[in-house]
């Protein structure tokens, strides 16, 4: 990961291989981009007068000399109206900055973005917003590939200029703030980009132990003798069709009171989904190996917020199987009794992320939660309604929606709330059990959430379906890590609020 520091001093006389700084449209600068323009008798006016570069934003020029001050190279980057500058603007000249110096081979830069004041954001936010930005845009998935990304290529280190020295420790807290969340989103990517012939249920479990190891926390792993016990036989319908046991992983990180109800997280860990019996088309189907992504951002989260030493107590609840067609397989028409004694007629096999679900939200119970979420790639049809700029938030209590409607713009991580009307609910109704898995061709991102909702009646719950989120197809196919800046940043709020 780039080695982030922060630096006050004299703009004009700092050492650095590039410093980075902003124009605006309409011939604007920055402050420090005013300094250094003076300092180096006028070169970046003369470019702006030009038209060589007209400050819009996300376009960039590169001045290999810079004259009278100390450092190697000055990039100069468009941020568009300066009245308009918002987080969703400072999140895009970020990874275009990360991009040029990737692309020109600069491991070491000064950055004075932060001075750039935005509505809404203060020091702190914008530093982790570009820390966390500077991150994601730097990423790169080798650990399954024999050559991997050479140092020359990758940027070793990044200074945050401060204007004001006074800040400095403001700064220094926002930047390991943003290092963890960061840290957070990198390890929800690699697990989500790792192939299922590595990340299997027990993988999954192995970098939980390491989590527990690293950061001091507790650790519970049933097995599916253990799941028995316990009468999970929803969970456990899935796994039959899979060689690799399931897991059920238990990863708790106490920051708060010894009698604070925690907030329990709960990920969607299906490592790989061919659909079982009702085996999905074999295009795209790879893709299948992201249907971890909920388990991954989950994991992700416990990271970041251990490493934050959140004042908050926050567990982790990972079901984790594969979803394989096999003999011994979940068959349409079978009926499975969960952990809550309810009875489910499985009318497609391809339904069972909540399945997993539902046998794990019930487990939540015993831990008398404040507030349980649960995030999965849920549902096919929540891609179709909003793409994948947006996750779908699903909740029994309104006012905990809006908490994480909130977290999520201030994140920019965002989420659109759906309904859970009787309506819709209606749709699940079985001939032969006390519910169906399925409600039909309508509305099935809601219909879903509708029936998890039957095993979350004992506490305030939110289901968030991030399908079309958590990974990118085509050219630019991967993981997103998302949601983990959303879901750290309503622990975030949570723990001020406690």
């Amino acid at each position: 990961m780039i080695d982030f520091k922060v630096k006050s001093g004299n703009p004009e006389k700092q050492r650095s291989s590039c410093l980075v700084l902003a124009v605006y449209e309409d011939q604007g600068m920055s402050p420090s981009t005013r300094v250094i323009d003076k300092s180096s008798k006028g070169v970046i006016s003369r470019l702006i007068k030009r038209g060589d570069i007209t400050g819009e934003c996300g376009e960039t020029i590169l001045l290999p000399e810079t004259g009278s001050i100390p450092a190697d190279r000055i990039l100069l980057i468009g941020c568009g109206n300066e009245d308009d500058f918002d987080s969703s603007k400072l999140q895009k000249i970020t990874a275009k900055i990360i991009q040029k110096l990737q692309a020109n081979k600069i491991n070491e830069a000064i950055l004075f973005l932060p001075e750039i004041e935005i509505e809404g954001a203060d020091l702190a936010t914008r530093i982790e917003q570009i820390i966390i930005q500077s991150a994601h845009s730097s990423y790169h998935f080798d650990t399954t590939k024999s050559k991997k990304q050479k140092k020359n290529k990758a940027i070793q280190k990044l200074t945050l200029f401060i204007p004001d020295r006074s800040n400095l420790n403001t700064a220094r807290q926002a930047v390991l703030t943003g290092k963890a969340i960061a840290s957070g989103v990198t390890m929800a990517r690699e697990l989500g980009n790792l192939p299922g012939n590595i990340c299997t249920p027990s993988y999954l479990a192995g970098q939980a132990k390491e989590l527990a190891t690293d950061f001091n926390l507790k650790l519970k792993v049933l097995s599916e003798t253990a799941m028995e016990k316990l009468s999970m036989g929803a969970l456990l319908s899935v796994s039959r069709g899979s060689r690799q046991e399931a897991k059920l992983i238990i990863l708790e990180h106490k920051g708060g009171g010894s009698k604070d109800a925690p907030v329990v997280l709960v990920g969607k860990g299906l490592t790989f989904d061919a659909g079982g019996i009702s085996l999905k088309p074999s295009s795209a189907m790879d893709e299948m190996k992201y249907d971890m992504c909920g388990g991954a951002s989950v994991l992700g989260t416990m990271r970041a917020i251990a490493e934050m030493k959140l004042p908050l107590n926050v567990i982790a609840i990972v079901p984790s199987s594969e979803n394989l067609p096999d003999g011994d397989a979940n068959k349409p028409g079978d009926v499975v009794t969960s952990m809550s004694g309810q009875t489910i007629e499985i009318l497609n096999t391809d339904a069972e992320g909540r399945l997993i679900l539902c046998d794990a939200l019930t487990y939540a119970e015993r831990f008398k939660p404040s507030t349980v979420i649960d995030v999965a790639t849920l549902t096919g049809a929540c891609v179709v309604a909003l793409g994948a700029h947006a996750s779908g938030v699903f909740s029994n209590q309104d006012h905990l929606a809006q908490e994480i409607i909130d977290a999520g713009i201030k994140a920019q991580d965002r989420v659109w709330y759906l309904p859970l009307w009787e309506e819709y609910d209606q749709q699940l109704k079985s001939n032969f059990a006390d519910m169906a898995n399925i409600g039909g061709h309508k509305a099935g991102a809601i219909t879903a959430a509708c029936f998890l909702s039957r095993y979350t009646k004992k506490y305030d719950w939110a289901h968030l379906d991030i399908a079309g989120t958590a990974w990118l197809s085509g050219s630019k196919k991967g993981s997103t890590g998302r949601p983990v800046k959303l879901l750290c940043e309503f622990l975030r709020n949570r723990a001020r609020a406690a």
